[in-house]
């Protein structure tokens, strides 16, 4: 990644920081998730899990659709955020998450609020996408290992990032955060029930 010269005006710094920012992204991402699934494929090989599961084959389709949608969730994501500022965002909760970074500290975040496009449906389109993938590879593929992976990052998103990003997001937007919350579903878009 080609980084521009920079000088002592903030803006300029501030480029160089989100572009480094996305140029770490990938690696610590990928790392994370390869992590994850490695440690699937030993807890499949522990329990002697069968290889295949013998899924029939409209269940095999069921996950090639499942990628299919997954792959459009994530590109209308980066239609909405772009690919490099959802990276940086990603890159810099991780690492808000990991050092445990207080709330308060930006980290170079500087991105508005988005509730356009996907994320007028769910809170984190993103994850919506990267589950349906992986659990649509899952069935594709037919191997236990890849379903206890896309499990496991369901819980990972579940348990931990999410609820994580709810407390840095309402830190870094507020009320406005809290209003879309009210309003929007988390990974699923299924309409709340009306209170009247």
């Amino acid at each position: 990644m080609v980084f521009t010269q920079t000088t002592w005006d903030g803006n300029a710094i501030r480029v160089a920081v989100v572009r480094r920012a996305s140029f770490l992204a990938l690696p610590a991402i990928g790392g994370l998730i390869a992590a994850l699934y490695l440690a699937c494929v030993a807890i499949a090989a522990f329990l002697r899990l069968p290889r295949d599961l013998g899924f029939p084959w409209p269940v095999r389709l069921l996950g090639v659709l499942l990628v299919a949608l997954g792959a459009l969730a994530m590109a209308s994501v980066f239609r909405y955020r772009g690919f490099a500022a959802t990276l940086d965002s990603t890159y810099e909760t991780l690492m808000k998450l990991l050092r445990r970074v207080p709330m308060a500290e930006s980290m170079g975040r500087v991105e508005p609020l988005v509730v356009a496009g996907p994320y007028r449906h769910v809170r984190h389109p993103l994850y919506s996408g990267v589950l349906a993938l992986t659990f649509g590879i899952g069935l594709a593929v037919d191997h236990p290992w890849a379903l206890l992976g896309a499990g496991a990052l369901y819980l990972w998103f579940s348990l931990v990032l999410a609820p994580f990003e709810k407390r840095e997001l309402k830190v870094l937007f507020g009320r406005d955060y809290e209003g879309y919350m009210r309003r929007t579903r988390r990974f699923l878009p299924v309409r709340r029930r009306s209170s009247s």
